[in-house]
């Protein structure tokens, strides 16, 4: 199936993360955006809001990354051990999924996509609010093990790559979240793929950018 992509982008990182956990394999198609080749006609047939990721499964075509990591462990896992079927297990996986998406990265985002890509001065109110986010995630991972209970699921796998970006690729401080620290420790070492994908990809963007911390 093809997968087009950034390596920088921590929602892409995600879903190759799960991609490696469920043992399948993605034709990688790396979409230079900053060269608008995602604005091209041939991608904009594929998906008109032109954003990455965007997987192409035969004749299934999804982007946003949650929705192709839950079809792909719907269609493809082995077992439910990462998305699992029952469903009150499930609520807490698909809220923490919302959380990532609309809560940690997005506040990460707000608070340093202008710094990094437009050159403005960070704003520590917005600061705050991506602090804030990370004491939600504190407070998560003091009651389980992992962020959506006591076994790793495919939230882990999501919120590993954004803690990843937040942590390398703008050098903002976690170190005073000690459960985040915990979970984040032992993830880099388990997470099959961590290093090439999340990692390198989180220093590729801090270097594309040219970020240093203000």
């Amino acid at each position: 199936m093809d997968f087009y992509y950034l390596p920088l982008s921590a929602p892409c990182q995600s879903v190759m993360l799960v991609a490696q956990a469920l043992g399948i394999k993605l034709n990688l198609k790396e979409l230079d955006l900053f060269a608008g080749e995602h604005l091209k006609p041939e991608f904009l047939k594929l998906n008109p809001q032109h954003t990455i990721p965007t997987l192409v499964d035969n004749d299934v075509v999804l982007w946003e990354s949650r929705a192709i990591i839950t079809y792909l462990c719907e269609k493809y896992g082995k077992n439910d051990g990462l998305y699992p079927r029952d469903p009150k297990k499930r609520a807490m996986v698909n809220q923490r999924l919302y959380f990532d998406m609309g809560t940690l990265y997005q506040r990460f985002s707000q608070a340093f996509y202008p710094v990094m890509m437009q050159g403005q001065q960070l704003n520590p109110e917005l600061v705050v609010k991506l602090d804030e986010a990370l004491e939600f995630l504190e407070v998560f991972l003091e009651k389980t093990s992992f962020v959506a209970g006591d076994k790793l699921t495919v939230a882990d796998l999501c919120v590993l790559a954004s803690i990843t970006t937040i942590d390398i690729s703008v050098g903002h401080d976690i170190s005073k979240y000690q459960q985040i620290q915990r979970w984040y420790a032992q993830l880099k070492e388990s997470v099959g793929g961590y290093q090439e994908i999340c990692h390198d990809g989180a220093v590729k963007f801090r270097e594309h950018f040219n970020y240093t911390r203000q």
